[in-house]
């Protein structure tokens, strides 16, 4: 019987209903609330960018101040307006820069990791002044001076080469000679001084503290990069690593 009780006191207990006013209204208010909500995020200055976080720079060839001004005025107003692809874009035209990633860092910071393009040559241009190149034969710079640690590439052609050039360009040879460099191991590429290149298939590496390596042409560069580390460890004047099969060592 007590159980019957209070079952018919449940049944008989009042029930919250909101009437379609009560509804609307409620749904009016989470309307507004969410409209400012976006109007916080999107539109007032709240949330506005304060701070452009640059990084990666490894040295002062590429600035924090060249990063921001070529990304320029998207950099302003409310971060979650900013266009972070347009930011990258920007930022990837700047020719040292060799990939870009870009995001937001709420409340107030727009954050740019730069990775930055490594030379593995500089070529000796007719002028004097040296062109940097990187692992994809890209050329994003040019100085008075090489940069330490990389081989200098210089074009020293032979007559046949010069006679070759329909065949192979001048383009051509810095291609093939900034492949040997790229190719070269981390051990070998500190000793690096110079690639000189007379034609396509006579490529030589001049050591820094003595040394010639004869390389040949850039074909096979991985193979003749380990055959000559194993050479190194004999004290010679000439190794010859143009045929990796059959590599000698001299003087």
């Amino acid at each position: 019987m007590v159980d019957d009780a209070l079952e018919d006191e449940e049944d008989y207990r009042p029930r919250l209903r909101l009437s379609r006013r009560g509804i609307l209204v409620l749904s009016g208010l989470g309307a507004a609330v969410l409209g400012l909500l976006g109007w916080v995020v999107f539109f007032s200055s709240v949330l506005d960018v304060r701070i452009v976080a640059i990084q990666g720079l490894n040295d002062d060839k590429l600035t924090v101040d060249q990063v921001r001004d070529a990304i320029g005025a998207v950099q302003h107003g409310p971060l979650a307006q900013v266009d972070l692809d347009a930011v990258q874009r920007r930022v990837q035209g700047i020719p040292r820069v060799a990939k870009v990633e870009v995001w937001r860092g709420w409340p107030h910071t727009l954050r740019v990791k730069v990775i930055e393009r490594q030379p593995v040559a500089a070529v000796k241009e007719a002028d004097g002044r040296f062109t940097e190149v990187d692992a994809g034969g890209v050329s994003f710079a040019t100085d008075p001076t090489p940069p330490s640690g990389v081989p200098v590439v210089q074009l020293q052609l032979s007559p046949s080469a010069q006679d070759a050039a329909t065949v192979f360009s001048q383009a051509d040879l810095v291609k093939g000679a900034v492949q040997v460099a790229a190719g070269l191991p981390a051990e070998v590429a500190g000793r690096a001084g110079s690639l000189q290149v007379r034609s396509y298939d006579d490529i030589e590496l001049q050591l820094t503290g003595g040394g010639l390596v004869r390389w040949g042409s850039p074909e096979l560069t991985a193979r003749k990069a380990k055959v000559l580390v194993a050479l190194l460890h004999q004290k010679a004047a000439t190794y010859d690593v143009s045929a990796p099969d059959a590599p000698a060592i001299s003087g």
